[in-house]
């Protein structure tokens, strides 16, 4: 008999909690946008030289005067030397079944953060004079990218909450409560620049002309929000 009052007791508790976790909670699922455009101010550039030939050691060497003189001309602009740095070096054996024989690639590239943009015309005008072959990109970031993330995020939250408002204000007896899930899905829009061409002529006493427009980055932040309705 006892044990027959206990199995109804847990069966009775068990029904009740079911019953309580199926319970439909009135809310509303809404989604936020918040958006920020800021100014670069840094600038990653990245410069590649690679050179093929019969000999492993040609090849090598070939790379390593280019790469002597791409760094003496980096430092011309008094860039940090914590502020440029080798990112890829390989050698590479190639067999040509054509030609029956071996070949060697060397490829090396070297990435800078250059920080002072008023640099930036000066320093793409003759890197190719150094024996770059390959600019396999260039990239503007902000040196505060994290603040703007975070006003970012505050907007598109203030934005979800601003449209449920809009929503429930037409809905007599209901008002917003507390947010009981957020998802986040966040982007970032790096502009990418058209590469300087350089002109045909240009002396040496000739003025420097801007080739730069680096536009803007934009920080975008969606977020879906959850509120309870009470």
């Amino acid at each position: 008999m006892r044990k027959a009052l206990l199995i109804l007791a847990v069966m009775t508790t068990w029904m009740a909690s079911s019953q309580e976790q199926n319970k439909t909670i009135p809310q509303i699922a809404i989604s936020g946008e918040g958006k920020v455009k800021v100014t670069p101010d840094i600038a990653i550039i990245t410069l590649g030289v690679q050179n093929s030939g019969k000999e492993a050691k040609e090849v090598k060497i070939q790379n390593d005067v280019v790469i002597d003189k791409v760094l003496k001309y980096i430092k011309k602009f008094n860039i940090p030397a914590s502020d440029y740095q080798t990112t890829q070096v390989s050698l590479n054996k190639n067999y040509d079944y054509e030609k029956k024989k071996y070949t060697y690639e060397a490829n090396q590239t070297i990435t800078i953060t250059l920080k002072d943009l008023s640099k930036y015309d000066l320093l793409m005008m003759d890197v190719m004079e150094t024996g770059i072959n390959k600019i396999d990109g260039v990239e503007f970031k902000s040196s505060k990218i994290e603040q703007f993330e975070t006003e970012a995020r505050k907007k598109a939250l203030l934005n979800a909450k601003k449209k449920a408002e809009d929503y429930l204000s037409v809905l007599p007896g209901q008002k917003l409560g507390k947010a009981i899930l957020i998802s986040d899905n966040s982007s970032t829009y790096y502009p990418r620049p058209v590469l300087y061409a350089k002109g045909a002529v240009m002396s040496e006493t000739a003025d420097v002309r801007e080739t730069l427009a680096v536009g803007e980055i934009e920080v975008i932040s969606n977020v879906n929000v959850s509120f309870v309705l009470e």
